[in-house]
C-alpha cells in the first residue's frame, strides 16, 4: 500500500532539490522521471544488474531498491554528477581512454561502482576490482577493457595522490 505523497528535499549532484512524492518510490524513478538525471539506468528493477548504481553518501547503492524516503538529507550523487563541474572523473576518462563500452547501457552503473571502490582503495588488485563489480552485470563483453579502465584509473588517481 502506498503512503500519502509527501514533499522531499533531496541532495542531489551538489544541489538542492524539492519535489513532492510517495516515500516508497524508487530513488530510480524520482531521479530519471522527475529531476531527469537519465544517465542513471533502468534495468531489471529488481537489484540483480546494477545498472542503475548511484552514490549515496560516496557508497555505491543500486536506485532501484532504494525507497526516496530513506534517503534523508544524504547526499547523493549520479553519473552526471560525479566529475563534478570540473570535467570527467578520472574511471570516466580511463573508460574512454580504455574504450570500455560496446553498447554503453551498463557503463553508468560500472563507472560508479569502480568509482566508488576506489574513493575507499585507490590501488585495488584485480580480485578486489572484480568483487566490487559482482552487482553490475554487462552482456557486450568488453570485460577485459572494463577492469584495464578501472585499473588505469586506480594509476591515475594514485599517481594524483603522491603528487600532491
Amino acid at each position: 500500500m502506498s503512503a500519502e505523497p509527501t514533499e522531499l528535499t533531496l541532495h542531489v549532484n551538489g544541489e538542492t532539490r524539492h519535489t513532492v512524492a510517495d516515500p516508497s518510490t524508487p530513488v530510480l524513478f524520482v531521479l530519471r522521471e522527475i529531476f531527469g538525471l537519465t544517465g542513471t539506468k533502468t534495468g531489471c528493477a529488481l537489484g540483480e544488474c546494477g545498472v542503475c548504481t548511484i552514490w549515496v553518501e560516496g557508497r555505491a547503492e543500486l536506485a532501484c531498491q532504494l525507497p526516496v524516503g530513506d534517503l534523508g538529507s544524504r547526499d547523493v550523487t549520479t553519473i552526471e554528477g560525479l566529475g563534478g563541474h570540473g570535467g570527467l572523473h578520472p574511471v570516466q576518462q580511463a573508460f574512454i581512454d580504455e574504450q570500455a563500452a560496446q553498447c554503453g547501457y551498463c557503463i553508468p552503473g560500472m563507472i560508479m561502482s569502480a568509482a566508488a571502490l576506489l574513493n575507499t582503495n585507490p590501488a585495488p588488485t584485480r580480485e578486489e576490482i572484480l568483487v566490487a563489480l559482482e552487482p553490475n552485470l554487462c552482456r557486450c563483453g568488453t570485460h577485459s577493457r572494463i577492469l584495464q579502465a578501472i585499473e588505469r584509473a586506480a594509476e591515475t588517481i594514485s599517481k594524483g595522490a603522491k603528487d600532491d
